[in-house]
Order: structure tokens, then C-alpha cells, then sequence
């Protein structure tokens, strides 16, 4: 049961994202019943004089008010174009996480809090903050480093984050119960679960030694990668509340002219960056998962160094294997096969044909084939894929989505440095190696030899699975003869946490009424 206090946000948050014209904004002709009322009378009370076109600029009136944990949400459901849909993913994505910066002081004594060490002790010289985001703001600062001094950055969690997003957290879970409640079409975008989705990306990005230890990784498995690299992090400084990395001196990515104007050959650069990714995404099953321009630094000798890992992305086996026979379908004109990979992972319930599904899948596939190959927008693609999913209640796969809308990202920023830039090309030394490596003959040697390993673990876990299974056997026994019951404290404990629920509900109402009445008048 969610607290008055919940209720209270949410409703504050729903008038402003009413009146700022975001909630009217959003496609409500195919909502039917008290959710389609709600939608038209949002559209009614949102403020006129903001036009249909300026979407981004509501969302950022919206974010603006309601804070650092919003600005969170859009990113996060900016990942999420099979929930939000492509076009409102787009928008969520423009949004600039830019936020007013807290002081040098502030800073100074949570890097001490975390370190135990005061600021003077750790850094040769420590500057006041250079930007600021959602959950953290970055100081340029020295240190000395394997006897040289050396430019570092250094990341410093916000004051009193951590119970902001906890307060509002509860109103995001509240609204994605009410979702599944009022619009059963979007229980299979399943909301509850991007709530969490959301609950635990924030709860890794609140712990800086987390993003360090992404950075470590990708690093390690780069190491030997030609073009690109991520910086260093210095443990002895690194803690929760702050990460102290290398201070990266490149060029952005997002600055053509300065690109141009270092001498880089900036076709080159994009086929570097998607190759990059793929290698990450297929070699190693770890990426990093949010490439937009911003990000990525291009240093002196060409080398693209990607910064801010808050957000990383992980494939199983599995996974990669379905991405690689997916492409690999499409590539090769074998809709068939595409489908059945879909039913193989459990993506799709086998409740459906899977000829209905292939027919499906060749709709999307046929039109790729009549185009050149730089004019496909794998953007579009991913938005065809997600109304034939939805047609086919193929449920959401936060890992698979995730890579997608990065994969979008990275094609776009290639095709920004390289407007003819051809994708399938530049991929298909990555790709197609690792096909030719794990859907060949070695791929059917480490498949037998992981189910060998397997049976070996299950065979040392045998005599606990029967001991097991005959106490459970015995429990079912006692319940068919007995029945089941709640003992008295049971029944009385259930009693009050019902009268609870009611008497909440109540006050919530009276919550809800109270601040829109409010609002209303102010």
C-alpha cells in the first residue's frame, strides 16, 4: 500500500506534466475508458500558449519543476522506445540533464566523508565545479601519479539525492501499479517491472565504486582494441560519494568543425566507433549504454575515449546469440529462421504460429533489401520490430531494448560524422566473425562443452535436489489431508492489514482531492 505521501507527488507531478501539456501531448486516440477521459481532460487544462511542435521544450518546463528525479526517469525511459514509442524516445533523449551546481564545500566534505581523508591530503589542487548533472557534478583537480602530476576529473555525488529519489521512486511504482490497473493493453510492457528497472539503475549510478568498476572492466577488455579506450580510475580516490578518473583533453564528438580542424579523418572515426560497439556487444557481452556524443572524445592520435559509464548493458549467451541469428536472418533473407529464433528463446509465446510470425518478420525484412544500404535507418527498423512484437505478445526484454536504443545512438552519431556511412558494412568484419566463431563448428564444441559442465554441476548437487524433493513431497502430502490454515495470529494480522488498506485509501483520496483543489486555486 503506497503512503499518503505518495499520492501526494504523484499528483503534483501529474499537474504540472498536465499544465506544462506533456501528458496531452502524449497518442491517446487508441486509449478507451477512464484513462482516455483522463488523457482528453489533460489536453484541456494544459497551458495554450505552448505549441503541438514544441514537445521537448514541455518536457523541459516539466523536468525543470519537478527535479533531479525526473531528469532521471526521461533518460531512463528514453532507453525504452517499446514502452514510451520511438518518437517520444527521440524527445526524452534531447533532454539536457543540465542542473544548477552545489558548492565547492559541499563537495569537499562529502569527497572526506567517503574517503576519510580531508580533500588537501588527497589532490594537489581542487577546483569548483565545471557541470553538473542529475546525481552528481564533476571538479577538475590534480594528483600526483607515478611520480608526475596529472589532470584528473573528479565526480561527487549531490547532498541528499539518495532521499529524493527514494520519495519519488514510491510515486513511479504507485503510478506503474495504477497503469497495470486502468490500461491491461500495456501489462506486457510490463510497468511495475520497469519501475524497478529504474529503482536499480539509479540505486548503481547513486554508488560511484560501481561506475568505476564498469570503467575497470571495459577497460581490461579493450586493452588490446585498436581506437578506442576509456579512462583510467584512481582507486586510492575513488569511494560511494566520488570517482576520481583521467581528465580527458580530446575533442567531443559532437564538434565537427573542431574534429575537422585536428586533422581527423572523420569516416574512419564512424566505422571505429560501430565496430567498436559490436565487438563489445558480441565479444565481451558488456557495452557501454549510453554513447551519445557527449560522451565520446576523440584524443589526439585518433583514439575515441568514451566517459560516463552510469549506465552499462550486459548480454548473456543467449542473448548474443539471438542478436547474431536475428541479424544474420535478415541479412541473408531467411524470415523463417529469424521467427524461429524468437520462439527458440521464449520471446514469443507458442501460443502463435510461428509461419503467422515469419509473414511478420518478412514485412520488415523485404523493404531493407529494395534500399541502399547507407539510406537504412535502423531507427525506423526498430520501430517496425516493435509493432510486430507487440502484435505477437512478445514481451519486453529490457537487455535486448537497451542495446537496441544504444545501437540507434551509435548509428546516429556515425552517420552525423559520415552521412553516407553504411553500417552494414562497417559491421560485418565484427559480426560476421563472430558467426563464423559460435554458430560454426567451434560454437558446437563450447556448446557441449558448457551442457558437459552443467551435468557435472547438477550430478554434485543431486543429493540435495532429492532431499529436497522428498521434504516438499511430504509438505504437499500433509496439505491434501489437512487443508490449508492460518493460525489465529495469521487471520488477525491479516484482519488489521485490510482495515489499514481501507482506511489509506480513504485518506489518500482525500490527499488527492485536497492538492488539486489546491493547485487549482494557486
Amino acid at each position: 500500500m503506497s503512503s499518503p505521501t505518495a499520492w501526494f507527488r504523484l499528483a503534483r507531478a501529474g499537474w504540472i506534466l498536465t499544465r506544462e501539456g506533456v501528458i496531452g501531448a502524449l497518442p491517446g486516440d487508441q486509449l478507451t475508458g477512464p484513462p482516455r477521459a483522463a488523457w482528453g481532460v489533460a489536453r484541456f487544462l494544459s497551458r495554450r500558449r505552448v505549441r503541438k511542435s514544441d514537445t521537448t521544450l514541455r518536457m523541459s518546463r516539466a523536468i525543470d519543476r519537478l527535479g533531479p528525479s525526473y531528469v532521471k526517469l526521461g533518460q531512463f525511459l528514453a532507453t525504452r522506445p517499446d514502452v514510451v514509442g520511438a518518437d517520444i524516445a527521440a524527445e526524452l533523449a534531447n533532454l539536457q540533464d543540465r542542473m544548477a551546481t552545489f558548492p565547492t564545500a559541499q563537495a569537499t566534505a562529502a569527497i572526506a566523508d567517503s574517503l576519510g581523508r580531508p580533500v588537501t591530503e588527497l589532490y594537489s589542487s581542487f577546483d569548483d565545479p565545471i557541470a553538473a548533472a542529475s546525481i552528481a557534478q564533476v571538479h577538475p583537480a590534480t594528483i600526483w601519479r607515478e611520480a608526475s602530476e596529472h589532470k584528473v576529473a573528479v565526480k561527487v555525488i549531490r547532498p541528499g539525492v539518495r532521499r529524493r529519489f527514494a520519495n519519488d521512486l514510491e510515486g513511479f511504482f504507485l503510478a506503474a501499479r495504477m497503469q497495470e490497473r486502468f490500461m491491461p493493453s500495456t501489462r506486457r510492457l510490463r510497468p511495475v517491472e520497469i519501475a524497478q528497472g529504474l529503482a536499480q539503475t539509479t540505486k548503481i549510478e547513486m554508488d560511484l565504486r560501481l561506475e568505476a568498476a564498469a570503467l575497470s572492466e571495459l577497460a581490461e577488455n579493450t586493452k588490446d582494441d585498436p581506437g578506442f579506450r576509456v579512462p583510467w580510475v584512481d582507486w586510492e580516490r575513488t569511494g560511494r560519494d566520488v570517482i576520481t578518473m583521467e581528465w580527458i583533453d580530446g575533442v567531443k564528438m559532437n564538434d565537427l568543425d573542431g574534429l575537422r580542424a585536428a586533422g581527423h579523418d572523420l569516416k574512419a572515426v564512424a566505422t571505429v566507433l560501430m565496430q567498436s560497439f559490436l565487438r563489445h556487444t558480441l565479444r565481451d557481452g558488456f557495452f557501454h549504454a549510453d554513447m551519445h556524443p557527449g560522451n565520446l572524445f576523440v584524443d589526439g592520435d585518433g583514439t575515441i575515449v568514451a566517459v560516463d559509464m552510469g549506465i552499462a548493458g550486459r548480454l548473456g549467451k543467449k542473448e548474443r546469440r539471438f542478436l547474431a541469428e536475428i541479424l544474420y536472418g535478415f541479412i541473408t533473407r531467411d524470415y523463417r529462421r529469424v521467427a524461429e529464433v524468437h520462439f527458440e528463446a521464449g520471446y514469443v509465446p507458442r501460443s502463435h504460429d510461428v509461419n503467422a510470425f515469419a509473414q511478420a518478420i518478412r514485412a520488415i525484412g523485404e523493404p531493407i533489401h529494395g534500399q541502399p544500404a547507407e539510406t537504412i535507418s535502423m531507427a525506423r527498423l526498430l520501430t517496425l520490430l516493435f509493432e510486430v512484437t507487440e502484435l505477437f505478445d512478445m514481451e519486453t526484454r529490457p537487455e535486448l531494448v537497451l542495446l537496441q536504443k544504444t545501437m540507434v545512438v551509435v548509428e546516429g552519431v556515425a552517420r552525423t560524422l559520415d552521412p553516407t556511412f553504411n553500417m552494414w558494412k562497417a559491421a560485418e568484419p565484427v559480426v560476421g566473425g563472430w558467426i563464423r566463431s559460435n554458430l560454426g563448428p567451434r560454437g558446437m564444441f563450447e556448446d557441449a562443452r558448457d551442457g558437459l559442465e552443467a551435468l557435472v554441476s547438477l550430478a554434485r548437487q543431486a543429493p540435495d535436489l532429492v532431499a529436497r524433493t522428498e521434504r516438499l513431497s511430504r509438505e504437499i502430502d500433509a496439505m491434501a489431508e489437512n487443508g490449508l490454515r492460518f493460525d489465529a495470529q495469521t487471520a488477525r494480522d491479516i484482519g488489521k492489514a485490510e482495515a489499514r488498506h481501507t482506511r489509506s485509501g480513504r485518506i489518500a483520496l482525500w490527499i488527492i482531492a485536497a492538492t488539486l483543489l489546491w493547485m487549482a486555486l494557486s
